[in-house]
């Protein structure tokens, strides 16, 4: 099924500036809430991924030039890290469309530079998601999380080597941690400078293999992390824990990224520092005035309204908004007060307005 253009999903033109875009993906997003009553998770995913491409500047012009193409892997024209030919297409030859990778031909020609390098230097990143109550977004909390990835072989450390044992001269490159291959190619032999396959560019082999992780340095395992959720966090936001990811034999550990997602609120929404929420009254209390309950992340705050409020009208509550990050102050709450007119009046109530009138 063919995706629908990102600007037709949220409801915005392709001039639309970078908060316009921001506010209506809030407005969807509560809207289709798969948590709240009508909400559709298939709007809600269909929503979020046309606000990921959107917001982020580079994606948003690779997605105006290219279309869907341009943000999904499928555009033509290089990957990050290939060459200037990589994937370039020659239609037409033989009849058919042949797909020449320059990129794989020259790396096999004159070595790869990536194939001289002694392997990986850390573990792999990891990626999760975290959700979060309006609250929890709001003040911020320690979450307790369970990741299950490649760690430290907890029987040789890490260092592939059966415990009272140890490394030994590669046998295979003697130590070099490469070897060298010598290939024919239409320019006449060639000599290839690749990885160590045996010691994969380390230079030193274990005497014996861990028993446990086979000579891996790594085992699977689930791991119990602890996440520091700043007070503030917004919807969207990534928190990365260096060295949390996974672990790698003979380097440093991997990042972990925890992508934070915070629910919709029933009563309040949230732009930047602020939050809004709105009160009804009843237009005699917005005639002759009134103290008002409140609800707020807070509690509840009295408010005075004064005599003669209209309806729409906005009142700020400072400092009972969204904390600054690593600050102590925080936003306002805005509160719009709209005014209830009755549709439904007794003999009397007609009475007393006609003579108020």
């Amino acid at each position: 099924m063919a995706k629908r253009d990102y600007y037709e999903v949220l409801g915005v033109s392709k001039s639309a500036s970078d908060d316009e875009i921001k506010k209506a993906y809030r407005k969807l997003a509560i809207q289709y809430h798969p948590d709240k009553e009508g909400g559709s998770e298939e709007k809600f995913k269909e929503i979020g991924e046309a606000y990921e491409v959107l917001k982020d500047k580079q994606k948003r012009q690779r997605y105006d030039q290219f279309g869907h193409a341009g943000v999904g892997g499928a555009a033509g024209g290089g990957a990050a890290g290939g060459g200037p030919f990589e994937g370039f297409d020659f239609g037409g030859f033989g009849g058919q469309n042949v797909n020449f990778d320059f990129g794989d031909i020259f790396g096999q020609f004159f070595g790869n530079a990536r194939q001289q390098q002694n392997g990986p230097t850390h573990g792999r990143d990891v990626e999760t998601d975290l959700t979060l109550t309006f609250e929890e977004a709001i003040f911020g909390k320690d979450i307790k999380l369970k990741i299950n990835l490649d760690d430290e072989c907890s029987h040789c450390k890490g260092t592939t080597v059966e415990p009272g044992y140890s490394m030994k001269t590669c046998d295979t490159c003697k130590g070099a941690g490469y070897t060298i291959h010598t290939m024919n190619s239409l320019f006449g032999p060639i000599k290839q400078q690749v990885q160590c396959p045996t010691c994969h560019g380390k230079g030193k082999v274990p005497e014996k293999q861990c028993t446990r992780c086979r000579g891996t340095g790594v085992e699977r395992k689930n791991r119990d992390l602890t996440v520091k959720v700043p007070a503030g966090i917004d919807d969207g936001a990534t928190i990365r824990l260096r060295e949390q990811g996974e672990a790698i034999a003979g380097g440093a550990k991997g990042d972990l990224y925890v992508h934070v997602r915070v629910k919709p609120h029933k009563k309040f929404t949230r732009e930047g520092d602020l939050i809004l929420s709105e009160e009804h009254i009843s237009m005699v209390d917005a005639a002759l005035g009134t103290e008002l309950d409140v609800e707020t992340v807070d509690g509840i705050v009295t408010m005075k309204i004064p005599a003669g409020t209209q309806s729409g009208t906005d009142f700020k509550l400072s400092g009972h908004g969204v904390p600054h990050l690593n600050r102590t102050s925080r936003g306002a709450h805005i509160v719009s007060v709209i005014v209830d007119t009755p549709t439904k009046l007794s003999k009397r109530q007609k009475e007393l307005l006609e003579q108020l009138r």
